[in-house]
Protein backbone atom coordinates (compact mmCIF):
# COMPACT_ATOMS: atom_id res chain seq x y z
CA UNK A 1 0.00 0.00 0.00
CA UNK A 2 1.47 3.35 -0.96
CA UNK A 3 1.62 6.34 1.33
CA UNK A 4 -1.06 8.02 -0.80
CA UNK A 5 -3.60 5.23 -0.30
CA UNK A 6 -3.13 4.91 3.44
CA UNK A 7 -5.85 6.66 5.33
CA UNK A 8 -4.64 9.45 7.48
CA UNK A 9 -7.05 9.97 10.28
CA UNK A 10 -6.38 12.84 12.63
CA UNK A 11 -5.23 11.89 16.09
CA UNK A 12 -8.13 12.18 18.51
CA UNK A 13 -8.04 14.73 21.25
CA UNK A 14 -8.58 13.55 24.79
CA UNK A 15 -11.83 15.28 25.68
CA UNK A 16 -10.99 15.14 29.38
CA UNK A 17 -7.72 17.01 28.78
CA UNK A 18 -9.09 19.41 26.16
CA UNK A 19 -12.02 20.48 28.35
CA UNK A 20 -10.90 19.80 31.92
CA UNK A 21 -13.65 21.84 33.58
CA UNK A 22 -16.36 19.84 31.86
CA UNK A 23 -14.60 16.59 32.77
CA UNK A 24 -14.22 17.69 36.41
CA UNK A 25 -17.97 18.36 36.47
CA UNK A 26 -18.58 14.82 35.19
CA UNK A 27 -16.27 13.45 37.89
CA UNK A 28 -18.25 15.44 40.49
CA UNK A 29 -21.48 13.92 39.15
CA UNK A 30 -19.88 10.49 39.47
CA UNK A 31 -18.90 11.17 43.08
CA UNK A 32 -22.44 12.32 43.89
CA UNK A 33 -23.87 9.22 42.20
CA UNK A 34 -21.53 6.95 44.17
CA UNK A 35 -22.72 8.62 47.40
CA UNK A 36 -26.35 8.30 46.28
CA UNK A 37 -25.83 4.59 45.57
CA UNK A 38 -24.23 4.04 48.95
CA UNK A 39 -26.99 5.95 50.75
CA UNK A 40 -29.59 3.88 48.90
CA UNK A 41 -27.94 0.64 50.02
CA UNK A 42 -26.71 -0.29 46.54
CA UNK A 43 -23.48 -2.11 47.30
CA UNK A 44 -20.19 -1.28 45.61
CA UNK A 45 -20.03 -4.59 43.73
CA UNK A 46 -23.42 -3.93 42.13
CA UNK A 47 -22.23 -0.47 41.11
CA UNK A 48 -19.15 -1.98 39.46
CA UNK A 49 -21.24 -4.68 37.75
CA UNK A 50 -23.36 -1.89 36.25
CA UNK A 51 -20.23 0.00 35.17
CA UNK A 52 -18.79 -3.08 33.52
CA UNK A 53 -22.01 -4.22 31.83
CA UNK A 54 -22.72 -0.79 30.35
CA UNK A 55 -19.10 -0.56 29.20
CA UNK A 56 -19.47 -3.98 27.54
CA UNK A 57 -22.58 -2.82 25.69
CA UNK A 58 -20.88 0.36 24.56
CA UNK A 59 -17.58 -1.32 23.68
CA UNK A 60 -15.50 0.96 25.90
CA UNK A 61 -12.20 -0.83 26.42
CA UNK A 62 -10.77 1.82 28.73
CA UNK A 63 -13.73 1.74 31.15
CA UNK A 64 -13.89 -2.07 30.98
CA UNK A 65 -10.26 -2.26 32.07
CA UNK A 66 -10.72 0.33 34.82
CA UNK A 67 -13.92 -1.09 36.32
CA UNK A 68 -12.94 -4.75 36.00
CA UNK A 69 -9.81 -4.03 38.02
CA UNK A 70 -11.91 -2.08 40.55
CA UNK A 71 -14.39 -4.95 40.87
CA UNK A 72 -11.62 -7.47 41.44
CA UNK A 73 -10.04 -5.21 44.09
CA UNK A 74 -13.29 -5.08 46.07
CA UNK A 75 -13.77 -8.84 45.97
CA UNK A 76 -15.77 -9.62 42.83
CA UNK A 77 -15.01 -13.07 41.46
CA UNK A 78 -13.32 -13.64 38.10
CA UNK A 79 -16.04 -16.22 37.35
CA UNK A 80 -18.88 -13.72 37.66
CA UNK A 81 -16.96 -11.12 35.68
CA UNK A 82 -16.30 -13.71 32.99
CA UNK A 83 -20.00 -14.46 32.52
CA UNK A 84 -21.35 -10.96 33.10
CA UNK A 85 -22.28 -10.45 29.45
CA UNK A 86 -24.53 -13.53 29.78
CA UNK A 87 -25.84 -12.75 33.28
CA UNK A 88 -29.41 -13.76 32.35
CA UNK A 89 -28.20 -17.30 31.56
CA UNK A 90 -26.57 -17.98 34.92
CA UNK A 91 -27.71 -18.34 38.50
CA UNK A 92 -24.65 -16.44 39.73
CA UNK A 93 -26.32 -13.07 40.27
CA UNK A 94 -28.77 -12.14 43.02
CA UNK A 95 -32.26 -10.84 42.24
CA UNK A 96 -31.21 -7.29 43.13
CA UNK A 97 -28.09 -7.52 40.93
CA UNK A 98 -30.20 -8.89 38.07
CA UNK A 99 -32.68 -6.04 38.46
CA UNK A 100 -29.87 -3.47 38.50
CA UNK A 101 -28.24 -5.01 35.42
CA UNK A 102 -31.55 -5.01 33.52
CA UNK A 103 -32.05 -1.35 34.42
CA UNK A 104 -28.52 -0.56 33.28
CA UNK A 105 -29.08 -2.26 29.94
CA UNK A 106 -32.43 -0.49 29.46
CA UNK A 107 -30.83 2.85 30.29
CA UNK A 108 -28.05 2.21 27.80
CA UNK A 109 -30.47 1.23 25.03
CA UNK A 110 -32.82 4.15 25.66
CA UNK A 111 -34.77 3.63 22.45
CA UNK A 112 -36.00 0.19 23.58
CA UNK A 113 -39.07 1.19 25.55
CA UNK A 114 -40.23 -2.42 25.86
CA UNK A 115 -37.00 -3.35 27.68
CA UNK A 116 -37.34 -0.25 29.84
CA UNK A 117 -40.86 -1.18 30.94
CA UNK A 118 -39.86 -4.76 31.69
CA UNK A 119 -36.69 -3.75 33.55
CA UNK A 120 -38.57 -1.22 35.61
CA UNK A 121 -41.27 -3.70 36.59
CA UNK A 122 -38.65 -6.27 37.59
CA UNK A 123 -36.71 -3.64 39.52
CA UNK A 124 -39.81 -2.69 41.52
CA UNK A 125 -39.87 -6.28 42.82
CA UNK A 126 -36.21 -6.42 43.89
CA UNK A 127 -35.08 -2.85 44.60
CA UNK A 128 -36.30 0.12 46.59
CA UNK A 129 -37.21 3.34 44.80
CA UNK A 130 -33.92 4.85 46.00
CA UNK A 131 -31.98 1.86 44.62
CA UNK A 132 -33.78 2.07 41.27
CA UNK A 133 -32.88 5.73 41.05
CA UNK A 134 -29.27 5.09 42.09
CA UNK A 135 -28.80 2.19 39.66
CA UNK A 136 -30.19 4.29 36.84
CA UNK A 137 -27.89 7.19 37.75
CA UNK A 138 -24.90 4.83 37.80
CA UNK A 139 -25.83 3.67 34.28
CA UNK A 140 -26.35 7.24 33.04
CA UNK A 141 -22.99 8.30 34.44
CA UNK A 142 -20.95 5.39 33.07
CA UNK A 143 -22.61 5.90 29.69
CA UNK A 144 -21.27 9.47 29.73
CA UNK A 145 -17.77 8.32 30.72
CA UNK A 146 -17.91 5.64 28.01
CA UNK A 147 -18.62 8.29 25.40
CA UNK A 148 -15.73 10.45 26.59
CA UNK A 149 -13.30 7.50 26.47
CA UNK A 150 -14.58 6.11 23.18
CA UNK A 151 -14.51 9.46 21.40
CA UNK A 152 -11.06 10.20 22.88
CA UNK A 153 -9.80 6.70 22.05
CA UNK A 154 -8.25 6.44 25.50
CA UNK A 155 -5.62 3.69 25.34
CA UNK A 156 -5.62 0.65 27.58
CA UNK A 157 -2.07 0.23 28.81
CA UNK A 158 -0.71 -3.27 29.31
CA UNK A 159 -0.53 -4.24 32.98
CA UNK A 160 2.37 -5.90 34.73
CA UNK A 161 0.14 -8.60 36.21
CA UNK A 162 -0.52 -9.87 32.68
CA UNK A 163 3.18 -10.17 32.02
CA UNK A 164 3.67 -11.89 35.38
CA UNK A 165 0.90 -14.41 34.60
CA UNK A 166 2.47 -15.13 31.22
CA UNK A 167 5.85 -15.68 32.81
CA UNK A 168 4.36 -18.08 35.38
CA UNK A 169 2.50 -19.99 32.65
CA UNK A 170 5.77 -20.53 30.80
CA UNK A 171 7.42 -22.16 33.80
Amino acid sequence: MSDRTQSTSPRRIFLDKQSPEAFRALVQVSEAVRATASDAGLDRITVELINIRVSQLNGCAYCLDLHTRAALRIGESPQRLGVLSAWRDTGLFSPSERAALALAEATTDAANTTAQASAYEDARQALSADQISAATWVAVTINAFNRVSIMSKHPVPPRHEKQERSARADV
